[in-house]
């Protein structure tokens, strides 16, 4: 199992948690999402191979903007 921290600006409330929750425990190979809003942190664990590009492109497709480092 891999886990993949993302930092993304945007998510202002449980709501905008669980819109990236959602989006991102649909795509094949996810295994739990973890979204902080208060510190503005995604945290993906994954089963298999999963491109942290598809996970970033997902969070960016539903309106939210992936801190790029």
């Amino acid at each position: 199992m891999k886990e993949i921290e993302i930092k993304v600006n945007g998510m202002v409330c449980n709501g905008c948690e669980n819109r990236v929750k959602n989006a991102l425990e649909n795509l094949d190979g996810v295994e739990e999402v973890l979204a902080d809003h208060n510190l503005g942190i995604v945290k993906v664990k994954t089963s298999k191979e999963i491109s942290e590009n598809d996970l970033k492109n997902k969070i960016e497709d539903i309106g939210f903007e992936v801190v790029k480092e």
